[in-house]
Formats: C-alpha cells, structure tokens, sequence
C-alpha cells in the first residue's frame, strides 16, 4: 500500500485537507491534539499491550504499571499522567496492534511527531513503515520532513496562495477536490462491541479516578446538611422544603453533568483511534449512569424530606420528584450527549426548561399571567406537583380532578420528544445534503483525470487490491493512450 505525507506553510490547511478526507470516508484518525479521558488507566485499554511502548520500562520499574493513567483535563479538572508525547505514542501504538490483522485501511495521522523527542523519532518511522505495507496512510507533519518524505511514496503540498489546488507528486495545479476523493479510499475497520468494551466503560467510569465518588461524597454531604438545618420543618412548609431539596439535588449532581461536553468528545476522539468500538453504545450507557445517579439523588432527596417534615411520604410523591427533576435536567444531559453543541452552548440551552418553569408554570405565581399564556402551564410537570402539594394546591387553578401523575408523566416526555425531532430533521437534512453531494462526487469518479491520479497515487498493483475489496472507484480504462 502507501504513505503519502501532505506538507505545506503554516496556515496552508494541511489539517484541513485531513480533516476533509475524514469527512468523504470513515477512518481511523489520530488528531495533533488527540484528547483521551484523563482517567482512563493504561492497564484497563481492552486487547492492547502496552509493554510495546518504548517508555513503559519507567512504569514497570516504578510498579505504577496497573495505576497510571492517561492524565490530562477534563471540565477543568486536571489529573497527573502520562505525558502529551507519551499519550500520542500510546494511540500510535494502539493503531499499529489494533490494525495489524487487518488490511487495505485509511489511516490518517495529524503531525505525529508533535510533543514526541527525537529519541522517539526511529520507533515512530519503524511503525509507519510496518503498516505501510498493509494499509493507505495519509500523514502531515511539519518535523522530520526530509526523513518523512524519503520514506513517502507520495508528497501533497497544499498552498495558502490557492486553496482550490493542490501539488501531487510532480503534478501541480490539481483539483482539491479531486484530490481528496482521490485519496479517500480503503476498508472500514472491522469491529464488533463486546463484552470487552461492556467491561472496559464498567473499568473506567466507574473506578475511583471516574469522578462517581466525589459525586456520591458530595450527595451525602449537601443532604446531610438539609437533615440539620431543615430539621422539624412546620406542616404547611412543603412547597418551601421542596423547592429548597430541589436546587440541593440539581446542585449536587451538576458537577458530574457540566463535565458530559467533555467526555462526549473525548470518547469520540478515542473512537476515531481505536480506543473503543461503539460511540453510540458508550453514549447509551453514560445516558444510563446519569439518569441512574439522578434517581439515586431523588432517592436521597424523598427520604430527608421524610425526615424533616413527615407530610410528604407518599410514593405519589416520590414518583412525582423525579419526573419533576428529569423534565429540568433531561435537556441538559441530551445536549451533552447527543449534541454536537459547546459546553456554553449546552448550559444556554439547558437552563431553558428551568426558566420555562419560572415562567409559565404558574406555579411561582398562581393565578397570574395573561390568559392567553396560562394554558402552557398544562406542559409542565411542576404544576401537577404543586396541584398535589398541601398548603398550595388550593391556590393553583386548573388542576386535573383526578390521574394527576399520569398528565405529569407525559409532559415530562415532552423535550426529550422535541429533542428526538429536532434529532430526526438534523439527520434527514444532512442524509439529503449529502445526496446531492454524492451525486456531484459519482460525477468526478468517472473521468480520466481521477484514474490518472489514482494510479500516480496507488500504483496498479494496490488499485487492483483495492477494487478486490470495494474500496477503489477510479474510472474504467484499458490503454495508457486512453489516460492521455
């Protein structure tokens, strides 16, 4: 197969030209700065051996082999590990031992020698020189450019001055796009979830570097509180206890909810490298874990409004505190999750429902607003819990006489069912962009230009190999004079 490396000014768009053949075909991708969990243990990476990494003598020596962990920062909060060097050598690492029984893949690799000393600079050309001979590897790099462009069977040199076309080899003035599509062949890498990923999210996310005790520290700690200053609350209170057991529970599992940006797009760039197999799987059961720890929290939250005040033991009301609390924080954990937005673009979006509830709920003002306005309080778990409420449910008006749990249940559903459309229309807009961006792609993968560079590119040898596998689109020919 082939390496070919894309060089070029600073600011000339050699990651962008990587960033845009990531986009046309799925790959395995290692960014200049790849982000990884910082608690992740090394020791913990299912089916990866990590003795193969030229420093891990260091750890054995120092016996820190099963505790060292990735290091870095997440949500602000930083956590000692291993180094930005030895974090890309450990996924160079990864890829190679991840790829090795397989072949014919697109490997693409964003300035590996970043952050790595010249004394890793031999372990990493070795490397790449072992997986050439299996896969396509598209590289930029800035370091080591003679050594990199000898062992190269390609060079791409993108340019600031003209974005639209790009150098191959000895031919210039080359259509980017038609560069791109060019180089964006090979197999997608073939991996089933298993048990092991099941095993390796249990290892991470729920290890004592995984943040949960904290979250469980601080639960305990926050409603502790509530046991000794709201304790012998007065019948009648209600509304005030559990307004105030309401802002402790949001409060003490924020924390844990404002770090999800985050770790949304550091699994997925792991994803990318191989780290794990199923995006979709490891965002489900992080969905799981949050809305486990959010039941856990009411849990908590029911049995100290017990004890404070004794009016409230119903498991009417049990039922109706998570509702009310996941219909305020299910925005928020779907943004981080499902979302592609920022983490000030998630806590803009998610503060939403809470300043909704303020708002039209009426339950912070019954009996006022305009008429008009009133009727949307029916979308608001809060008010069927104030219509259940001694001490406010007679001021509250319109309350269903009876089955008042059911009505809160199903508006509880209604962002997650706003968010589920606004999901379904996002992907249909891009399913139906990408139609007419294929079709204009077909177009350009049946002329000569593109045989000719596939073949400049490739080689006959590794077309053939490639068309075997369904991975090679380069337009028919059967003579040299039929390129020409």
């Amino acid at each position: 197969m082939t390496l070919t490396v894309c060089v070029g000014a600073s600011g000339s768009g050699k990651t962008t030209f990587l960033n845009d053949v990531r986009k046309l075909h799925k790959c395995i991708y290692i960014r200049q700065f790849h982000n990884l969990r910082p608690y992740i243990k090394v020791s913990a990476i299912p089916n990866f051996n990590p003795t193969d990494l030229p420093y891990w003598d260091i750890y054995v020596r120092e016996k820190k082999e099963k505790s060292i962990v990735v290091g870095g920062t997440i949500a602000g909060r930083f956590m000692a590990g291993l180094s930005g060097g030895q974090r890309k050598l450990l996924l160079f690492e990864l890829i190679f031992q991840r790829t090795i029984a397989q072949e014919n893949l697109l490997i693409v690799l964003d300035e590996p020698f970043a952050g790595v000393t010249d004394d890793f600079v031999p372990y990493i050309i070795e490397r790449l020189d072992e997986m050439r001979t299996e896969h396509n590897i598209l590289l930029v790099t800035n370091d080591h450019i003679g050594a990199l462009t000898k062992l190269a069977d390609n060079t791409v040199t993108v340019s600031a001055i003209d974005r639209s076309q790009v150098k191959v080899n000895a031919k210039v003035s080359v259509d980017r796009e038609l560069a791109l599509l060019a180089m964006s062949i090979g197999k997608e890498y073939s991996h089933a979830a298993n048990d092991k990923d099941l095993d390796f999210f249990r290892k991470v996310e729920l290890s004592s570097t995984g943040g949960l005790p904290y979250v469980f520290a601080n639960i305990l700690l926050v409603f502790g509180l509530v046991l000794l200053t709201f304790w012998n609350s007065e019948p009648g209170t209600e509304a005030l206890v559990l307004i105030a057991t309401g802002l402790v529970a949001f409060f003490s599992l924020h924390p844990y909810m404002i770090q999800l940006v985050d770790w949304r797009n550091m699994m997925e760039e792991e994803a990318e490298a191989l780290l794990h197999f199923s995006k979709s799987m490891n965002k489900f059961l992080k969905l799981f874990l949050t809305v486990f720890l959010l039941l856990f929290v009411n849990c908590i939250r029911f049995w100290c409004q017990d004890g404070v005040i004794g009016t409230l033991t119903s498991t009417r009301y049990f039922f109706s505190l998570f509702l009310d609390s996941f219909s305020i924080t299910s925005l928020h954990i779907l943004l981080g999750l499902y979302s592609k937005l920022t983490e000030q673009e998630v806590q803009t979006l998610a503060a939403c429902p809470f300043m909704c509830v303020i708002f039209f709920s009426t339950t912070f003002s019954p009996g006022a607003g305009i008429p008009g306005l009133q009727g949307l309080k029916y979308l608001f778990p809060r008010f069927y819990l104030w219509c259940m409420l001694p001490g406010v449910q007679d001021l509250m008006e319109g309350c269903p006489e009876s089955n008042a749990l059911a009505y809160m249940a199903m508006a509880t559903f209604v962002v997650p069912s706003l968010f589920l459309l606004w999901v379904m229309f996002c992907r249909l807009n891009k399913k139906l962009r990408n139609v007419k961006k294929n079709s204009s792609q077909r177009g350009l993968k049946k002329t000569a230009e593109y045989a000719q560079l596939q073949l400049e590119l490739f080689g006959e040898k590794a077309l053939k190999n490639l068309e075997q596998s369904g991975n090679s689109h380069h337009a028919s020919f059967s003579t040299d004079e039929e390129l020409s």
